[in-house]
């Protein structure tokens, strides 16, 4: 293992001026991103290989985090995503079975910057006040840089918000997954960080998964003949994809039935006709409480959202772009946020977090049930 006994200093630089000195993690050198934090107590494995995590510097609230190590079978994607990694207390040793490397190698031979053995919490806590921010990572010699150069240069970092960073996770070409049940047709996915965790759950509904660039057009769509179109999760702000957001509209005026996950779900808010808006430190991590406003249910789920969709906890409403009668399905309970929306007179839903939700938990798996079961409904209908 390369850091197992890290030594090399480390300091965290926020843009605020804050300051938390620790031992370096993974790669040597700097990184910038906007410092986020995830409270799941597992499952960092997919965090770290989550696309939807591109440009953000991830601390771990859990204190204890690589004792499992890395495998081969439960990455979410091709490689590490995150731009920066913060935790408490590494461990030493893996322990686990299954495990094929450990967490700092995978880091190494990824180029990821992280840092260890600082107060993980009182960073989460000054996250919370203050709001999410652009902070650096300097590990290595990077560490003894000037301290009032590091924050400049985490000053000139990019924001997060009005980042369009779909093309740097999406595939360059369309792959296509297999039904692995009794088949009902063609599923068009944009990929705008999609995890393989959805692409299983969608094959094992009846669909044969095509994953396509998130440069697509809707003529290449029509040319698989799809039965529905799925948007996937990602990274940015929903803002700055315009051209997703026609896209989509294209599709809703064709009738073809849609759903969308996470940033698939402030797309179609935009698609609508509403607003979206950046949250003060957002949701991420495994334990949200969501209601299900259809059913009264209480789902526990999976996040790893920035932004949120402006719309009416309430009632019904018209969507501003003509698409007729909209509902808010999900609220988050800790917030109040939107967590799903459903249009009422054409065949489109979606939710702001993971359905598929690997590691866990999996309350919201229901939701490719539903998928597949208006996907056939409206081909029952069509065919009438």
């Amino acid at each position: 293992m390369n850091t197992l006994f890290q030594t090399e200093p480390a300091v965290l630089v926020l843009e605020d001026g804050t300051r938390h000195v620790g031992r370096a993690y993974g790669s040597l050198g700097t990184t910038l991103g906007e410092v986020v934090f995830a409270t799941g107590m597992t499952g960092y494995q997919e965090t770290l290989t989550d696309p939807s995590y591109a440009g953000q510097i991830v601390l771990q609230t859990a204190p204890h985090i690589g004792n499992t190590g890395m495998n081969d079978e439960d990455p979410e994607s091709r490689r590490i995503w995150v731009a920066g990694y913060i935790v408490r207390d590494p461990s030493r040793v893996v322990s686990n079975w299954r495990a094929d490397e450990s967490l700092d190698d995978a880091l190494s031979r990824d180029g990821v910057v992280g840092i260890s053995g600082i107060d993980t919490r009182a960073v989460t806590r000054h996250i919370r006040s203050a709001g999410s921010m652009r902070g650096g990572i300097f590990s290595g010699d990077a560490a003894a840089i000037d301290a009032e150069e590091q924050v400049r240069l985490v000053r000139e970092a990019p924001q997060m918000a009005g980042q369009n960073l779909s093309a740097a996770v999406s595939v360059a070409a369309a792959e296509v997954t297999p039904a692995t049940s009794e088949r009902i047709g063609n599923l068009a996915v944009l990929d705008l960080g999609v995890k393989q965790a959805t692409v299983d759950n969608l094959a094992a509904r009846g669909f044969d998964v095509h994953v396509l660039p998130q440069d697509v057009t809707i003529e290449q769509i029509r040319a698989i003949d799809p039965v529905a179109v799925f948007y996937s999760n990602g990274p940015g702000d929903p803002a700055a994809s315009g051209d997703h957001v026609e896209l989509l509209r294209g599709v809703l005026d064709e009738q073809l039935p849609f759903f969308g996950i996470c940033f698939g779900n402030q797309l179609l808010g935009r698609a609508l006709g509403l607003g979206t808006y950046k949250l003060p430190f957002g949701h991420r991590g495994i334990n949200q409480p969501v209601l299900d406003k259809s059913t009264g249910r209480v789902e526990i789920t999976a996040h790893n959202h920035g932004f949120a969709v402006e719309a009416p906890i309430d009632g019904e409403f018209d969507s501003p772009n003509g698409y007729g009668r909209v509902e808010v399905s999900h609220v988050g309970l800790n917030d109040q946020v939107v967590e799903g929306l459903r249009a009422l007179d054409i065949p489109a839903f979606s939710v702001q977090y993971h359905p598929e939700a690997a590691a866990g938990p999996h309350d919201a798996n229901y939701l490719f049930d539903r998928f597949r079961d208006m996907v056939v409904a409206h081909l029952e209908k069509k065919n009438a």
